[in-house]
């Protein structure tokens, strides 16, 4: 799949350098940059901890002591927890490159469950290639998301973002089903 959009990530600053360096913030309460001259988002490392009903219910920490994998590790699945940095060295904790090799959509961690826009993102990655297989262990916390109801939090634009982009891909009914 052509690469559509780089996400940029910092381990060991703050909000302060940041903006020193001419980075401008978006929002007041989440902790991305735009770069002053590409305009591309760069994110600080951080963890999350649930607070809150549905995709905004979270309240960051970032520290210049937080770390590449800790950040990595709040990621809803592993393929989407690799990172490269600027010497071309990769970091996999979580083994996404050999669930890539093996067609394997499988969540990071239990925190899977405190974000409802991870069940469509799941369902959105399975639908762009018809040999990706979903986890069974991940499907029971996408089942468990969705009982609880908190789908619902979502707002309408994310939702109809996530299955656009899902009904786009090789195998859209999967998405649905």
């Amino acid at each position: 799949i052509q690469v559509k959009d780089k996400d940029y990530l910092v381990v060991g600053s703050t909000p302060e350098e940041m903006v020193n360096l001419g980075y401008k913030p978006i929002g007041k309460n989440f902790p991305v940059f735009l770069h002053p001259k590409t305009k591309e988002e760069y994110a600080l490392a951080r963890t999350e901890k649930k607070i809150g009903k549905g995709y905004h219910g979270f309240k960051f920490y970032t520290s210049p002591g937080v770390t590449l994998e800790e950040d990595l590790k709040r990621r809803d699945i592993t393929i989407n927890a690799i990172a490269e940095d600027e010497d071309g060295n990769i970091y996999d904790p979580f083994n996404g490159k050999d669930d890539i090799r093996n067609k394997i959509i499988r969540h990071v961690s239990d925190a899977f469950i405190e974000d409802p826009l991870r069940v469509l993102r799941v369902a959105r990655f399975a639908a762009l290639d018809f040999e990706f297989k979903v986890k069974t262990e991940t499907l029971d916390l996408m089942k468990k998301v969705v009982l609880s109801g908190e789908l619902k939090s979502l707002s309408v634009e994310r939702v109809v973002t996530e299955v656009t982009k899902g009904l786009q891909g090789k195998n859209p009914d999967i998405m649905l089903h």
